[in-house]
């Protein structure tokens, strides 16, 4: 028995359709068969499932089961819940060898998807694609594995709250914090969590509705932030934090309503973790503010430019021994004390001890970052044959030239007047653009240069594109 999937459903970082158009129960049985032949090759035999909010994620989970077990590997079903939840599950569980957690994150109510975990490491691009071989081939091995319920949110609640062990009481009592679930699957979680956790806190949204009726649960989008501003500046917090429909990015506002990207929310981790960890290596995606790498310099740290995409940091971490990574889409990953992926929960409690540790407000810590001028994430469809050939065509273009160019993912450009950035979007027919100076007049030259090599190769920087 063989199995296609829809070209567009294997992608780099993770499984992603559109449910009833490209993707539905048959695909994830495939999935299941797949995976589950891999973990049972790789000497393992049992896999833990967790699912989102989403209308269609216990359908999913049902067939994605029902595949684990007819190739004779076991499944952990955790239910409903944020992500990390997930990777919690398959790091702390000493029987268990695999995750797989059904989400859309932040795609809109009718995608949906799966985000996996191998024997400890993040499984993608050629693995992802491997279990297309696989299915088209019907390489699956046969069996009959039986499946258990564990309920693991309270056990995974106890270890978030590790993040505030030893930090001054009275301080963290004084804390007065807002909180945006956005309707996803980190709401049940976060009410648990902000029972617990000291302070004042207040909250949005934790009802689970994968019609998301508030807003879009995606924190790096300003406008999805309005209600959480509000929130922050009615009862006069001193911040607030925002996540995805998964849990697993984070997004944040100072007391004043002013957000903290993810680059500069890593400014705060850093100066924090570098003073427990003197010389660690930090890293950071090729979108992120040149400000954050000279943060983490003068704090006496190693700062490290990777490409984008959560799977791809996890593994440069890993290849490193770096304690603390992150990226400009709010995904943070601390190992120093964790696991090494990526938890908007347990970010937000590092972010309330990183302010307890230093000793200053999240405000004060936010005023007190360099006022760099820079574009948000500019992305603009571009033919799928042709965004990587641009690409290519830029960094030979700007080979005969003097200009500083790192090509770790894309081209990335240091000029006097600050940096541009031009990378392909792994994931969507899409460019991403991102210029910053410290001028106006220099962020106009920089889109200049951007726009330029675009002409050259025959595209501008026309339609935005959605994520």
């Amino acid at each position: 028995m063989s199995y296609t999937f829809d070209p567009t459903v294997l992608r780099e970082y993770d499984i992603r359709g559109i449910i009833g158009k490209t993707l539905g129960p048959d695909d994830a049985r495939a999935i299941g068969r797949g995976f589950g032949t891999l973990i049972r090759r790789d000497g393992g035999s049992k896999v833990a499932v967790g699912y989102d909010g989403r209308t269609s994620s216990t359908m999913l989970e049902d067939a994605l089961v029902a595949g684990l077990n007819a190739s004779g590997v076991d499944a952990v079903r955790i239910g409903m819940g944020p992500t990390p939840m997930l990777y919690y599950a398959e790091a702390s569980s000493e029987d268990v060898d695999g995750g797989i957690q059904i989400t859309g994150s932040h795609n809109p109510p009718d995608y949906n998807g799966f985000k996996m975990v191998f024997r400890g490491r993040p499984f993608f691009g050629a693995d992802i694609l491997k279990l297309g071989e696989m299915a088209a081939t019907g390489d699956w091995d046969e069996g009959s594995g039986s499946f258990e319920s564990r309920d693991i949110i309270d056990e995974y609640i106890m270890r978030l709250l590790e993040g505030i062990s030893g930090i001054d009481a009275e301080a963290l009592k004084a804390m007065r914090i807002g909180w945006d679930a956005g309707n996803g699957a980190a709401g049940p979680a976060l009410e648990l969590l902000a029972a617990k956790l000291p302070g004042e806190h207040h909250l949005l949204y934790t009802e689970v509705d994968g019609t998301f009726p508030n807003h879009h649960p995606d924190p790096t989008e300003e406008k999805n932030l309005a209600d959480l501003k509000a929130l922050v500046a009615e009862k006069k917090l001193d911040f607030g934090v925002a996540f995805d429909g998964d849990g697993d990015r984070i997004g944040a506002i100072d007391g004043e309503g002013r957000v903290i990207w993810g680059d500069q929310l890593l400014m705060i981790y850093a100066e924090d973790l570098l003073d427990m960890v003197p010389g660690a290596t930090i890293i950071a995606d090729v979108k992120a503010s040149r400000a954050l790498f000279d943060t983490v310099k003068q704090h006496g740290g190693e700062p490290l430019m990777w490409k984008t995409g959560h799977s791809l940091i996890k593994s440069k971490m890993k290849e490193t021994g770096s304690p603390l990574a992150g990226e400009m889409s709010g995904h943070v990953f601390f190992a120093h004390e964790y696991y090494g992926y990526d938890d908007a929960l347990y970010a937000a409690v590092r972010l309330i001890a990183a302010s307890v540790r230093l000793g200053k407000s999240v405000t004060t810590l936010r005023g007190e970052m360099p006022q760099m001028l820079n574009t948000p994430e500019m992305r603009f469809q571009v033919d799928e044959s042709r965004k990587f050939a641009a690409i290519d065509e830029v960094k030979e273009r700007l080979a005969g030239t003097d200009a500083q160019v790192i090509a770790i993912d894309g081209v990335r450009v240091n000029t006097a007047d600050g940096w541009w950035l031009l990378r392909a979007s792994n994931t969507q027919d899409v460019l991403v653009a991102r210029a910053e100076s410290d001028t106006e007049a220099g962020l106009e030259r920089l889109m200049g240069q951007i726009d330029e090599q675009l002409s050259l190769s025959g595209l501008e920087r026309g339609p935005q594109a959605g994520h």
